[in-house]
């Protein structure tokens, strides 16, 4: 049975996905969720040149908020050092430079970096990087590489799980003002003696198990597939981190033929 995706919610602002896979298992589900956190490439910064920097954080302090601060990712433009033309010695295809210099009382917010990409900035502009105060002021020069999640999580793209599709059959509830009282996220809709499952909700529930144990007109049961959900830091799409991780297990499989 060749495997289908059936796409269940999507919240692109957010940037959540979920999925529902048949036809597959959690060795397949686990693969993928693996190279998501590991593999899939992503820009963040790994050098870093600190001119000025007399404010109330360390360098290595505030090294270590920039470098976690997501970067927008150009996966067409930018190559991983190993697998660069220039053999890691630094070029435009492999390293992105951002330079920061602020001085002035408050806040200073991750907009203020300046890129030399303008596609390929910092994911949230309002992330606070630092605070001054009067005659404080930081100047730096950030040099920006592609790398995966398994040498540092600041490349890691996002987080991903996955979980058996709940099954829920309602037959004859004992008692609907006890469910009433507990069911507080939406999944049973009760009137009267009557109880309905909201089956939009259902994949969200983690009350599923108290349900059952509730009352033994609720019985729960899990099908074969596989809810797989997905969610960005956002340097990358959750579509392009699926598409990525895609190509990566195709070359692996590869791979493998050609050393049989």
């Amino acid at each position: 049975m060749a495997i289908k995706l059936e796409k269940l919610r999507e919240e692109k602002k957010k940037g959540k996905l979920s999925l529902l896979i048949k036809g597959s298992d959690e060795v397949f589900a686990n693969t993928i969720r693996r190279i998501i956190i590991e593999e899939v490439p992503t820009l963040a910064v790994e050098d870093l040149e600190i001119k000025d920097n007399n404010s109330a954080l360390y360098d290595e302090m505030l090294g270590l908020r920039i470098a976690l601060t997501p970067i927008k990712t150009d996966l067409k433009s930018y190559n991983l050092k190993q697998q660069c033309k220039c053999a890691g010695a630094g070029c435009a295809q492999c390293e992105l430079t951002l330079t920061m210099k602020a001085n002035k009382k408050g806040w200073v917010l991750a907009s203020e970096a300046v890129s030399t990409d303008p596609k390929c900035t910092f994911v949230y502009p309002e992330m606070p990087l630092a605070k001054l105060i009067s005659k404080q002021k930081i100047d730096l020069t950030m040099k920006a590489v592609l790398g995966q999640g398994k040498e540092h999580a600041k490349w890691s793209p996002g987080t991903a799980f996955y979980k058996k599709e709940p099954v829920i059959t309602v037959g004859k509830v004992q008692n609907p003002e006890l469910l009433a009282q507990k069911c507080t996220d939406g999944v049973l809709e009760i009137s009267g003696s009557k109880v309905k499952v909201n089956q939009e909700k259902l994949y969200d529930s983690h009350l599923l198990e108290l349900y059952s144990e509730l009352d033994k007109g609720i019985e729960l049961s899990y099908s074969d597939n596989i809810i797989f959900i997905l969610e960005s830091w956002g340097q990358l799409s959750c579509k392009e981190i699926l598409q990525q991780s895609a190509e990566i297990l195709s070359e692996k499989i590869d791979a493998m033929v050609n050393l049989l």
